[in-house]
Formats: structure tokens, sequence, C-alpha cells
């Protein structure tokens, strides 16, 4: 038998470590999972970098690239200038510097940005829902804890639209910070608060829930009011600061709605024109799917538990004979409230419902209010917990062992099932298929999709000096980040004088181009130059084809907007009826690109 210098058994010490981790394992399990699943996360941000597949969709060809152009111009914290997109947009348009995601950019390169917000996303959902439950069960919370903090971290993990993701998972700490008001008496507590829930915009964005949360606060107010029988002062005042806030901390986007009488493509965007059935039909869809931009996953797993759970809960009130019950049961009200918020992202493309709203609030002309959708996202967690609490906290072993399950599946569904924004699966499997495949996938990633090293050659060579360019074959968003004065580009808010001018520009490809021509009048965001076959000409793949590779445009327009360089995928069959001359052929420095670079004559 091996014995120490001491004398001591080292099999025995051996074997009580073994048991010792063991019984750290069986007790906190769930610190355990949550520390290797958050570990994994990180692992593979810090070995692939820049070589991670991000999603470019409403990403890396929007947000990434106008924090790249402000940056590049010094305007992040600018007044009355004009950034080189669009022929000239006004600073305004691009985003507050104020909101902490935003405040990121000015302070790191932008990939490292990009991840520390990623970072930070799930940091404040996993904070904020740990938060919101301490002070919703009180004292029970230590005996839960377990179930919560697995759900936390599922919470923080959802893979929300990235620019927005801290809004998205920030939202438990406004409910956490009204909740404390509510119920704070002392005024010195109370005026700490208030200055939190003042300072809370600068985690939000008002357009996709802040108008919201004032709106359910307005709503709790008056029933409060009613119930309580006597004013509901403390929601007022948190009202008015929280208003106060979001003014405050996105000034831009409140001087451009309030004070700018520019017309934009807000107020001729098509919304929908469904029909009350094929509206509702939708809503049903969306409280079984969820849109793209706040995909939690939650159809594989999470909204069969909560719908059994449902039935069951229910069930057991009638059983009990206390149906009364059914009317007050938080896991009904929950439930409720999530189908509002689908009905209402439903009717939204009713047209008849949406006049109706824009013509009692006719600032909210053009203003997508079907956004209440996106606070599902955080019921289903939170109606989810309730109902596992409930099985947790019957003590049986069996029953606390199915909850940790459940919650343990949620968790590694949201951090592991494909969805539109999981950058955590797609680096994976794109990783992976390489390794394994010894070839590329199709999609490119971050490093590539922008290839500065390509086109600062390009540039280099033509002598590129501000002049106005425009893209074929790739996101406008690839030139702007690169430096390159763009007349196209995409934004969600613009003057609509220039979606005008720009379908004078495309009005030939649009002849052959139906599902195109739809696109652009119906929505207008993306101002580029479209396919005249109806071919998605600006896909972000590693292989760009077109049936068609004619550039279909009307030259005039085009010169009219002193555009000078066309940076294109493709080889333009047509370039000299045209009058394009093609001034280099670029590719190597280890992009998949080969760009050609036409001068307009």
């Amino acid at each position: 038998m091996l014995r120490s210098v001491e004398g001591h058994d080292l099999s025995d010490t051996g074997s009580g470590r073994l048991k010792g981790l063991t019984e750290s394992l069986k007790q906190r399990w769930y610190i355990w999972l949550v520390a290797f699943l958050f570990g994994l996360q990180v692992l593979v941000i810090l070995i692939f970098r820049e070589n991670s597949y991000i999603q470019i969709h409403d990403n890396l060809d929007l947000f990434m690239a106008h924090y790249q152009m402000i940056k590049l111009n010094h305007a992040f914290f600018a007044h009355g200038v004009t950034m080189p997109m669009l022929h000239g947009v006004d600073r305004d348009l691009l985003g507050s510097e104020f909101l902490l995601y935003n405040l990121l950019y000015v302070i790191f390169p932008n990939i490292v940005a990009y991840f520390i917000g990623y970072l930070l996303k799930i940091a404040i959902g996993f904070c904020g829902f740990i938060l919101l439950a301490k002070e919703v069960y009180g004292n029970r919370y230590k005996d839960i804890r377990p179930i919560v903090i697995v759900l936390a971290a599922a919470y923080g993990m959802i893979p929300v639209f990235p620019t927005y993701g801290i809004a998205f998972t920030s939202v438990p700490i406004i409910v956490w910070l009204l909740i404390r008001l509510y119920r704070t008496e002392d005024i010195k507590k109370r005026i700490v608060l208030y200055l939190g829930v003042f300072c809370y915009p600068l985690i939000s964005y008002f357009s996709y829930h802040g108008f919201f949360i004032l709106c359910y606060m307005v709503c709790a107010f008056i029933i409060v009011w009613a119930a309580k029988k006597r004013f509901p002062k403390t929601i007022l005042t948190s009202i008015c600061v929280l208003s106060a806030g979001y003014i405050v901390w996105e000034y831009r986007l409140f001087s451009a709605m309030l004070f700018d009488d520019t017309v934009t493509i807000r107020t001729t965007m098509d919304h929908g024109h469904l029909t009350v059935g094929e509206a509702l039909k939708a809503a049903a869809e969306e409280f079984f799917r969820t849109s793209f931009h706040s995909q939690d996953n939650h159809v594989y797993f999470v909204f069969w538990v909560c719908i059994t759970g449902i039935i069951i809960v229910n069930a057991m009130h009638i059983r009990k004979k206390e149906a009364k019950k059914i009317l007050t049961d938080p896991v009904n009200l929950i439930f409720l409230w999530m189908i509002f918020n689908c009905l209402i992202f439903g009717l939204y493309e009713n047209e008849g419902f949406r006049t109706f709203v824009e013509r009692l609030v006719p600032k909210l002309t053009g203003f997508e209010f079907a956004r209440t959708a996106y606070f599902n996202t955080l019921l289903w967690f939170v109606l989810l917990l309730e109902l596992i609490r409930r099985l947790y906290e019957t003590g049986k072993s069996n029953y606390r062992v199915i909850s940790g399950i459940i919650a343990s599946i949620t968790v590694i569904i949201v951090m592991f099932v494909p969805a539109v924004y999981n950058d955590f699966y797609y680096t994976c499997y794109n990783q992976a298929y390489k390794i394994i495949k010894h070839s590329d996938t199709s999609y490119v990633n971050y490093r590539e999709f922008y290839s500065t090293d390509l086109f600062d050659q390009i540039k280099e060579d033509i002598g590129y000096d501000g002049e106005w360019s425009a893209a074929y074959g790739l996101h406008p968003a690839v030139l702007q980040y690169n430096g390159i004065a763009s007349v196209d580009g995409y934004l969600g808010m613009y003057p609509q004088e220039y979606k005008d001018k720009w379908r004078k520009v495309i009005e030939p490809a649009l002849d052959g181009s139906p599902s195109l021509k739809d696109y652009y009048d119906g929505w207008g965001a993306r101002v580029i130059l479209y396919s005249g076959n109806d071919e998605n000409t600006y896909a972000p793949l590693r292989v760009m084809q077109l049936e068609d590779e004619r550039l279909m445009v009307n030259m005039n327009e085009l010169k009219s907007l002193d555009c000078k360089y066309i940076f294109s995928r493709i080889d333009f069959t047509n370039a000299e009826e045209l009058g394009l001359i093609c001034i280099g052929t670029y590719s190597g420095c280890d992009s998949p690109y080969t760009i050609y670079v036409f001068k307009v004559n």
C-alpha cells in the first residue's frame, strides 16, 4: 500500500478527493453546467476570433458597417454632419452614441466590440433574470436556486438580434427596478431606484422595447388604480422618469421622429394587407415559432412543457373545485399576455387595424408596434420557471430531478440548436466542416466578408480618394466598412425623396424582376443595384454565380449621383454598352472575392 512521508494512505486521499468532487457535482450540478457552457462560448470566441461565422443578415450588412463608417469619419459624437452612404445621410439617422452597445464601438476595435457585446448580452440577461426571480420569489428563491440559475443562463444565451441583444435580455432588469420601487417606502432607496430607471435606456432601445415597456406600465397604472382604489403615484413617476431617460439617451431618434418634417420611407412602407383571418393565422405562427429577431427555439421543447403544465395546473384547479383560481393563476395570466402580444403582431399586418392606430396616434405612422411579440422571448422562460418551480417545491426528489432535467434540456437547446443569430453554433459547424471535409462551406466568416486587405490594395491601386461608388454582387456594407463612400446602402429610415430617386436608377432591372420590384417598392430599406432577372445579387456566398450577368441600370440617373466606381463580383457582359470601363480585376489577400472595378465613363 502506498504511503506518503507523513504516513498517510495516498490511495485513501485520492478516493476522498474523488468522493468530494462527486458530491460537489451532485450538489452544485447547476453551477458546473452553466460554467461549462459559458466557458465553451468564451473558448470558441478566443480560438476563432475574426474567423468566426457571424450572422450577416441584419447584422454585418447593417450596423457593423455603420459603426465602422461613423468611426472612420470621427462622427460618433458629431452633430450636423453627413455620412458617406446613400449619397449622404444625416448622422442622426444612425443611432445614439450613448447606448452601451454603441459605446463599445467607440472604445474597442469592431470585432472586439462585437464579442464584448455578445458576452455582455449573456451576462446582463443572466444576472437580470436572477435578480427578478429573487425579487418575485423572496425567501423561496434559495430553495429553487438551481433551476433559476440554469434558466437564467438559457435566457442570457438566447440568439437574438445582436445589435439589440442587450436590449432584449435586459428587460428583467427594468421589471426588477419597477417592482422594487413599488415595494419600497424608503425615500433614499427610491431615489437610487429612480436613477436606475432613468439610466436603464442605456441598455435598452426605444423602438424595440422602450415604447412597449411604457405602454405596459400605463396598463399597470390603470389596473393598480382600479384594483387598489388609490392613485399609484410611484408607477406614474416611474413612467415619467423612464420616458425622460429614453428622450435624453436617445435624443437623436426623438429629434428625427418629433422635430424633423422630412418624409421618410417609414411612411410609405407596405406593412401588409392581411385579412383578419390571415392576421390571426400570422399571430398563431408567431406564438408557435417567433420571428427571427427573437428566435428562442421554444418550439422544440419549452412550448410543449408549458402547454402540458398549463393543462395540468388548470385540471387540478377544477379537480379541487377551485375554478375561480383559473382566472387569477399567474400561469394563465402570463399565457394570456403572450397571446395578446402575438395578436398585436398579427393584427399589425391588417390594414384596417393598423390605420386605426395610426389615426389615433399619427406619430406612429410607419412605427412597427407589432414588436410586442419580442417580449414573449422573456415570458416563455418566466412561464417555464413558474411551472417547474411548483414541481420543484414539492420537495420530492424525483420531481426535483425532473425539474432539473427540464431546465438543463432548455439551456442545451438554446445553445446548440441552430437559430438565425446563433453565432456559436454556426462558427462551430462551419469550422468543424472545414476540418472534416477539408474544404470550405458556402458561407464566409467575418474576416472574409469584409476582406479589408483586398480593399486596401484596391483603393491604393486606383488612387481612391472618397469618390461616390456602388456595389454589385456584394453588400454595400462591405464598401462602407472599407471607407468607400457609397450611393447605395441599407438603412431603415432615410428620406423618401432618395428612395424615389434610386428607383429611377434601378428601373431597368425592376422591369424583369417582379419580386424584387415588390420588395423595393414595399420596403425600400435595401438601396442596392438589383438583378434584371429576379436573382439575389448581394447573397454573401463564397461563390457568386448569376444567370444574368448584365448590369440593368439607368446610367444617366446613376451619373447624376456622382457615382464614379462600381465594385462588382460580376464581370458585366454589357459594360461597354453602358459606357463602363473595367480598370482592374482583384483577388487574393485570403479573400473569397474576385472584384471587378468599373469606372463610370
